[in-house]
Formats: structure tokens, sequence, C-alpha cells
């Protein structure tokens, strides 16, 4: 599947304390910008003016990439001194480069960190500052209409409707421009898709954004075939702008910028049916080149969501499994056996544990998922408590077969779906993960046992198989696709904007 670009991000590059190249004056610094998208090649994108006779350029001209957070965007910026007027770089000083991700830049906002020589070295005391900038009009037009003595296309039909109050981003209305004019059609809707139209008229935002409750906007509504047809004509009825209100909505970035983090959590399947790790035949069983469905499903998420956690500290539990010393069964047991401190060093850190947990315990059942949702669940409420944007949670559960505690599971997530939380399960092996597909569902759909309905869309499904032929980062855009989305769209049901003046990280 082709990622969707979520938004475009502006970046401005600074530099201090370059090495000076050139012999009586400074050296003339230019910044390259490189993006490696296979692994290994990395290609130009773009590069500044070059500034003459500075160690400490601020460059004028800014990068605009497209963000995509599903992805590991990986970035180079490279600093030359530049004294010819050819293109190439190679016979220009280099001055020091700095490579990361944009998923780090953008969860920082501000991000210094020194220049380095190829060979990983320092550039002397040359450092590199990028400053990321959404570039957005996330301006939202809210809408308050009603009409009277609309035409009569129908038997029955309402002549005096009360629409219910709507919203259009003011880009897709016109382009943010007020003054563009707006064409508005009022139809008679047939289920069959053969609307008839009533009338229209012109009019503009800022003829729009006067309506008011106490003095609403009226336009008449023409039909131009009855014009032409009836002499008497007057009009197709009348309607009314009682409200028109231009608001700015907050985006997945504002958050981000602002200082929210998002706390990783793994829960990863260790029941019976997995078979015997020691075993090619077993799920859990790690090849001679080092991998599983597990691993990889572990790497290919994790590697992205990395970027938006601070101290990349991730806890990691399993369940299903008899455990050390009693092998008790246990639904809910950190990887590292530390109840008191589940978490591990960066995904590298989850990888280690769960190789190490593999041989220590007995794989037993049943699958219960609802403790691990549970205990997230927990953490995310403590968070939900603090009225601030500052914090949201993923839970990534791998699993190898259908859920023995589904009621219990559907009233964690209806639970979850209140917290800032959000679900990701993916299924390994070769399983019925049909009722998977029912966790994963609109609004409404999912109902605790007691009827209670989610009041959002928390879990996304996918199972692992349809992956194994695509591009490895496949799985994650699939899985991480909506939890932009999700986040956005917690922190505005309870009106939690982000910070206005975020502590840099």
């Amino acid at each position: 599947m082709a990622a969707q670009c979520v938004t475009k991000v502006e970046l401005t590059i600074s530099c201090n304390n370059l090495l000076d190249k050139d012999v009586g004056s400074k050296s003339d610094p230019l910044c390259v910008l490189l993006h490696n998208t296979s692994g290994q090649q990395w290609y130009e994108v773009d590069r500044t003016e070059r500034v003459k006779n500075s160690l400490n350029p601020k460059f004028a001209k800014r990068f605009l990439i497209d963000y995509y957070f599903e992805l590991v965007q990986k970035f180079k910026f490279g600093i030359y001194d530049i004294d010819n007027k050819t293109i190439d770089l190679s016979d220009d000083d280099f001055l020091g480069e700095f490579e990361s991700t944009l998923g780090q830049i953008v969860s920082c906002k501000t991000l210094t960190r020194p220049l380095m020589f190829k060979n990983g070295k320092p550039a002397g005391k040359g450092s590199i500052t990028i400053t990321a900038e959404e570039v957005k009009d996330n301006r939202v037009v809210l809408f308050e209409i009603e009409a009277r003595k609309l035409d009569n296309k129908v038997i029955k039909n309402n002549l005096n409707p009360v629409w219910k109050p709507f919203k259009i981003p003011l880009n897709s209305l016109c382009y943010s421009d007020m003054d563009k004019t707006i064409k508005v059609e009022c139809y008679d809707y047939d289920n069959d898709g053969s609307h008839d139209l009533i009338g229209s008229f012109l009019t503009t935002m800022s003829k729009l954004k006067e309506a008011s409750r106490s003095s609403p906007a009226e336009f008449e509504c023409i039909n131009e075939k009855k014009r032409q047809k009836k002499k008497s004509y007057k009009n197709s009825g009348v309607v009314s702008v009682k409200h028109c209100e231009i608001i700015v909505e907050c985006t997945f970035l504002d958050y981000i910028m602002g200082g929210c983090q998002l706390n990783f959590t793994v829960g990863i399947d260790f029941t019976g049916s997995n078979g015997d790790p020691r075993s090619p035949d077993s799920l859990h069983y790690i090849s001679p080149n080092g991998v599983n469905e597990y691993l990889t499903a572990i790497w290919s998420v994790g590697m992205v969501v990395q970027d938006y956690d601070a101290d990349k500290m991730f806890p990691a539990f399993g369940f299903g499994a008899q455990i050390p010393p009693s092998f008790q069964v246990s639904h809910e047991f950190p990887l590292n056996f530390n109840p008191s401190n589940p978490f591990c060093t960066g995904i590298q850190g989850v990888i280690d544990a769960y190789r190490a947990c593999l041989p220590q315990v007995k794989l037993y059942g049943p699958t219960n998922f609802s403790p691990i949702i549970n205990h997230v669940a927990t953490l995310a409420g403590a968070a939900a408590q603090q009225q601030t944007a500052s914090q949201y949670f993923v839970l990534l559960i791998i699993t190898d077969g259908v859920i023995t505690d589904l009621d219990a599971t559907r009233a964690a997530i209806v639970n979850a779906a209140k917290l800032p939380m959000s679900i990701i399960i993916v299924g390994v092996g070769g399983a019925d993960f049909s009722a998977m597909e029912f966790l994963d569902g609109d609004n409404g759909s999912l109902r605790s046992p007691t009827g209670e309905p989610a009041i959002r869309d928390i879990v996304q499904f996918v199972p692992f198989r349809q992956f194994q032929n695509a591009p490895k980062e496949a799985l994650a855009q699939c899985v991480l696709a909506e939890v932009p989305q999700q986040v956005v769209n917690y922190f505005s049901t309870y009106k939690l904007q982000p910070p206005k003046n975020p502590a840099a990280k």
C-alpha cells in the first residue's frame, strides 16, 4: 500500500562553529539534504544557498518535506565549504554532517547536534540546528444553516429544514481565499442518487462569516431553469446561514511538537498453539538468520514509534505462558521477569528480552488479552487525570490465535477508548482471525458485553502474512496509518490543547 502524506514539514537550518577551511577569509558554507529510501543508497533532495564568509550561517532557504508518521524517513544534512561554481560537491571541502530521522526532528521541534566526519569523529566544535514547522492551514469553518419555503419536490418532505451543524476545512471550501466565489447548491435527496436540484446561490467567505444568530446571512435559492421558464419566478426558497465561525483545529504534529510523548508497550503471545520454540514449525522458532514473525513485527512497528518517545524505555510483556520459578500460568508477565521495572532500553532491548525469555518459559494458554489491555489502560488513565495533551499510549499485541476472553477484551477496549490509548494487533501464523476483525470496527460497532459502545475506534488489526512479500515498511504503514488521527481525535474530544511554549526535549 502507498503511504499517504500526513502533512508537509519545513526545515530551517543553521550552524555554529564550523571549521574554517579558507585562507584569508572564512568558509563559504552550504547545506545539502540527502534522503535514504533503500537502506543503503543516499540521494540528494535539495540544497541551500551558499553563505559567504561565515562560520555561523543561518540558511535562508528552507527544506520542504512530505511527512509520513508511519514511515521511518532517514535524512542526512551535509555541510560543505563551496569555493567554485560546479554542482559536484566532491571538489569542495567537507565540514561535517548529521544523520537523523524526520520523526526525531519533529518530536523535538528544534534539534541541535554536533557535526561529524564520515569516520564518526567530531567535525571540530561544529554543530547544526534544525527547526521543524508544519506547513498547514488547519482552519475549519463551522456552519449552522436552515432554509424556508423550499420548492416542494417530494411528498412529505421538509420545506423548512434545519440542518445539523457541520464543518468544512477552509482550504477545501475556498483555498483559504476569503473573497473567492463559493457556489452553494441545495438538493432534494433521493436514496437512489438521482438528487433533484432545488436551487443555488453564490457567495464568499467574507460574506458568510458576517452571519450571526441574531443577524443571519440570507440568500435566495435560484433555479435557473425555472427562472427562464416562469416570468413570475422569484426564488426556490431562502437559505439562512445562522452561524459561520472559523476555528483552528490542532493537528497531530501540533501535539507532537508541543511535547506529547507516544508511550509504546509490547504484548507477546506465548500460548501453546504457537508450537515448541525449538521446532522449526513453531512461530516462536528463531531462524538461522535471527528472525521470526514476532521479531519482524516488533521491529517494523517499534522502529517508527520509538522516535516519539524521549527516553526510549519500553515496557514489554508476555501472556499465556507458565513462568519461572513456580511455573504458574501468567497472562501479564514482564519479558525481563522484573515486575517493578518491566522497561526495556530501546527496541533492541525489547528484542533482547524476548530472545532471553523464550527458553525460560513453558508455552501454555489460554489466549487472554484483557489483562495487558487493562494494564496499559491503568497507565493511560493516570495520564488522563492530568488533563494535558502530554502523553498517549500505543499497545502492540502480537498473537497467533483466537481470543479466549473475548467478552473481557471487549469491555477492556470500550474502557480504553475513553483514554489516550490505541491498540495495534498483529496476527501471526495462519489462524482464522475473523474475531479480530470484529474488534477493529467503526464507532459504535464494538460494544461491551453490557451494551456500552466504544466512543472511539482505537483498534487496528492486520494479519502479518498479508505482508510476507511486501516491502519491509508495508506492515508499519498499515498498522500505524490510523494512529495520528486517533491521537487528534482523543485530544480534540476532550478539548486538550498542545502546550503553547513547550520546553525543549
